[in-house]
């Protein structure tokens, strides 16, 4: 049963459209987007998810989209008394708080996907790694990790989750911004891992440039679906080798999350 449906008995008919269709969970807190028309019916809604899903023990409704240099959005709290939670991936646990640092739980797959490719003794690079979710799965396959985060308390919640997973003697964590990261790492790597916010491509050339000949960056864009062929193209046209590519999720209406995996040639 839907949350629209059993919301059939509470919200009036005219404004049943307006309930959301489905909500994120990280570890045991549900956030939703509740659309101003629904204001009234908040804490019912709230209530309802908790009583159908009973490891949820806060909701949060979203009030605003990422914000600031640590992409991080506002939240209001219909239920629950914290925001802090351990959030349970592929059997490896990450600590954070939703009200300090950015996680996607959608990625999931992917950070799956990415992990399963990596070999033993393997040197990999990590921006914008917020709380660990590319970096720990890597590190327990053995690779030597690069983790690279500008937001201070992600980089202190990724400090616990290394340790919690048991991974912190394999993963070198610097608190710095991305854009100097040519300045800050010295040596190459045979993968990069690129989870790039939206509008700043610009990082593919700038990292790749520290991934060895015959290495892989793993590359996430924002793009229409009409785009991709030209940005085929593109990588082609700059020295890589397109390996596999596909949609991770839609962002905006007509907007898809893609990850392009480059074989540097």
């Amino acid at each position: 049963m839907t949350l629209k449906t059993r919301m059939e008995c509470i919200v009036p008919e005219p404004l049943l459209h307006l309930v959301p269709n489905s909500f994120d969970v990280i570890g045991n807190i549900a956030i939703i987007s509740i659309p101003p028309g629904l204001d009234d019916y908040k804490a019912q809604i709230a209530q309802a998810i908790i009583s159908k899903h009973c490891n949820i023990g806060t909701v949060l409704n979203k009030v605003s989209m990422l914000e600031g240099e640590d992409r991080v959005g506002r939240y209001e709290t219909l239920s629950g008394t914290t925001t802090r939670t351990e959030h349970r991936e592929y059997g490896f646990r990450y600590r954070l708080d939703v009200n300090e640092v950015f996680f996607n739980p959608h990625l999931s797959y992917e950070r799956f996907r990415i992990a399963s490719q990596v070999r033993d003794g393997e040197s990999i690079l990590v921006p914008f790694c917020g709380v660990g979710p590319y970096v720990v799965p890597a590190a327990s396959r053995g690779a030597r990790v690069v983790a690279v985060e500008k937001n201070q308390k992600a980089c202190r919640w990724l400090a616990e989750n290394v340790k919690l997973n048991r991974v912190d003697t394999k993963v070198s964590i610097i608190c710095g911004d991305a854009s100097l990261i040519p300045y800050m790492v010295r040596g190459s790597f045979h993968r990069a891992v690129l989870p790039i916010p939206y509008g700043m491509d610009h990082f593919l050339y700038e990292i790749s440039g520290l991934v060895k000949q015959g290495g892989i960056v793993h590359f996430y864009t924002f793009r229409k679906q009409y785009q991709i062929q030209e940005l085929l193209k593109e990588y082609q046209d700059n020295g890589f080798d397109v390996v596999f590519y596909r949609r991770c999720g839609n962002v905006a209406p007509g907007v898809s999350r893609w990850v392009f995996d480059l074989n540097k040639q």
